[in-house]
């Protein structure tokens, strides 16, 4: 989740505002935000939120936490129009300023000026922002690759960006993600080809999964329906509002028209192409759905699904569950690793070298990856002849100019979850609870005494999540004895009491399970 704060002359700018998708460690949660306390502090010397495209790790965060700051919002109109969906799903859009900004166009905010330079990227309008401040110029490419053939949108060219690197540029702030790979990634155009060669040669159903806001493999896929003579079908609601904002700005034109699930579901299986969400494993996106015979879209032996779109790490589980699903039906799968039906949106080695060739920054930032990503780049970069490199961690303030880079200290920094409608800290009192519950179990304990402090019959003892199984019984047995002889050792205090009982009981599921539960005590006087 991307959130990059430029501060100059006391006055602050953020680029990107994104959100991540919670791990087994956020019990509950699904989405994860950025803690933005550095900045909510300072929220009267902040002047806008520009945003670089449109992807969820870029711009997710906005309809949680964009109407608190009470700043303006600045985007390409593809992405606007993303966000402006958003806003409107969250009942915000009249609290939040919403400014379209024409492709390649520019604008000031106090001190600092902006120009969108297009890049190229899986989705419209993936744009770098060249920023204008009074101690030099900072080049930060969002995300971004080179591709010849790109299937929407001009990217810069070459001669654009030397010209840029030309006028000066203080800092190159870059994507890492795949500064691991030797080679380019490769152009969106040449998977065309691929597709129509797995495509082509199906004899079933087709099921191709994407990332939703891959557009460009969209257009793609349309163009493979007609090479293939395949009626397509497109399942998931992301999908439809992609397809919904990218028309409505221009992009997608030329999409061929799509058959609802029942109109599919009669064709003959040699004619239709469905494009559906749920490449990453996610459990409710129509793939899933799919797998587990919940969608209307079905499946059969001898169908095909295509996995038009690269594996997330941290996802190989939950992928996997599915595809055996898949497998288990009989249905055949493909991926890249069998064939050419996917390339990333993000620069290899090559491609890196390229453009520390034509921005010839004097510091490089890396940033958009882990730890090993953003070190690598900073040394690939070095050995490529960028003078300077700094790697930052979350919350490190770096000073670029003037006599930078140099780290001037580290500030609060965090996560926060959406936890149904609430956002809470994701290392709060509630979360911990949680994680001991799901971790541990729980237990609650009942005890009724008379007005001396004597018991008035047995402990009453309910379980929740406690590995006895068999032996229950005995153990409620055991805690119950526990729980009475606690009692019957006295207590200054209640308060005191209720720790006794609290441990005691604890002290037996610990012996019986090796889990240290949560236990719940209340006492009833009769």
């Amino acid at each position: 989740m991307n959130v990059n704060l430029y501060g100059t002359q006391g006055k602050w700018v953020m680029v990107d505002c994104g959100l991540t998708f919670a791990d087994p460690n956020y019990p509950g949660v699904e989405l994860i935000l950025p803690d933005l306390s550095f900045i909510e502090e300072r929220a009267e010397d902040l002047l806008g939120i520009v945003l670089t495209h449109g992807h969820e790790d870029h711009i997710g965060a906005l309809p949680y936490l964009a109407a608190d700051l009470g700043v303006p919002l600045y985007a390409t109109p593809f992405t606007a129009g993303l966000i402006q969906g958003k806003l409107d799903e969250e009942g915000i859009a009249d609290r939040v300023e919403l400014n379209i900004v024409d492709n390649e166009g520019s604008f000031a905010l106090g001190p600092f000026g902006f120009r969108y330079v297009p890049l190229a990227h899986s989705i419209p309008e993936g744009n770098a922002v060249l920023i204008d401040t009074p101690y030099g110029r900072i080049f930060h490419t969002g995300d971004w690759k080179l591709d010849d053939a790109p299937q929407l949108g001009a990217p810069s060219t070459p001669e654009e960006l030397t010209e840029i690197g030309d006028a000066g540029v203080l800092a190159l702030v870059c994507d890492s993600t795949n500064v691991f790979n030797p080679e380019a990634s490769g152009s969106e155009g040449a998977v065309r080809a691929g597709l129509d060669e797995v495509i082509g040669g199906a004899k079933g159903r087709v099921l191709v999964t994407t990332f939703a806001s891959n557009a460009a493999r969209l257009r793609t896929l349309g163009q493979v329906a007609k090479d293939t003579g395949r009626t397509l079908c497109v399942a998931g609601r992301s999908l439809d509002r992609i397809l919904r904002v990218a028309k409505a700005t221009g992009y997608l034109k030329d999409f061929p028209e799509v058959v609802d699930f029942d109109t599919a579901m009669g064709l003959p299986r040699r004619d239709v192409m469905i494009v559906a969400t749920g490449g990453q494993g996610e459990p409710r996106a129509a793939l899933g759905r799919v797998a587990e015979g919940t969608h209307p879209i079905k499946l059969d032996a001898g169908d095909l699904v295509v996995f038009s779109s690269k594996q997330i790490p941290g996802n190989e589980i939950a992928i996997g569950r599915i595809q055996n699903m898949l497998a288990a039906a009989g249905v055949e799968m493909i991926t890249d690793r069998q064939a050419h039906v996917h390339v990333s949106g993000h620069p290899g080695r090559p491609e890196l070298a390229s453009m520390y060739h034509w921005i010839r920054p004097e510091i490089l930032v890396p940033v958009h990856g882990e730890m090993r990503h953003m070190v690598e780049q900073a040394r690939f970069g070095l050995s490529q002849g960028v003078k300077k490199a700094v790697v930052q961690q979350n919350g490190e303030l770096v000073r670029l100019a003037p006599n930078g880079p140099l780290k001037l200290g580290h500030e609060r920094v965090g996560r926060l979850v959406l936890d149904g409608d609430v956002i809470l800290p994701a290392d709060g009192t509630t979360m911990n609870e949680r994680r001991k519950l799901s971790l541990h179990g729980q237990i609650s304990l009942a005890v009724a005494l008379d007005r001396n402090s004597a018991l008035v019959g047995a402990p009453q003892i309910r379980l929740n999540g406690i590995p006895v199984e068999e032996d229950r019984e005995a153990f409620l047995e055991d805690a119950r004895a526990a729980a009475g002889q606690a009692v019957l050792k006295g207590a200054r205090d209640e308060d005191s009491l209720r720790e006794a009982l609290r441990l005691a009981v604890r002290r037996r599921a610990t012996h019986w399970t090796g889990k240290k539960p949560v236990v719940d005590v209340m006492i009833v006087r009769v």
